[in-house]
């Protein structure tokens, strides 16, 4: 439960990250508005890229996680042994 929990932590920040910079929130920042030299580094293309970067990188992670949740659930499934199957006929 944990872990999933981490995944969707993953995905949630990492969606944050990739689309909030390029939306209008981004620009009506109080901190942009308090502070104009912040302002401009907020608002600078390769900060927004950045951010997005990093945003990418808590997708992938996500998605990593995913994926490795799946393929341990599917070799935590028990082989059948031949003593188990003569035993259910």
């Amino acid at each position: 439960m944990r872990r999933l929990l981490q995944i969707v932590f993953f995905f949630e920040v990492g969606f944050v990250l990739a689309l909030v910079p390029w939306s209008a929130y981004w620009d009506r920042n109080y901190f942009a508005d308090t502070l104009p030299w912040l302002g401009a580094i907020i608002t600078n293309d390769f900060v927004r890229g950045g951010v997005t970067g990093l945003g990418l990188v808590n997708l992938a992670v996500g998605a990593m996680e995913l994926i490795s949740v799946f393929v341990a659930r599917r070799d935590e499934e028990p082989v059948l042994s031949i003593r188990q199957s003569s035993a259910e006929e």
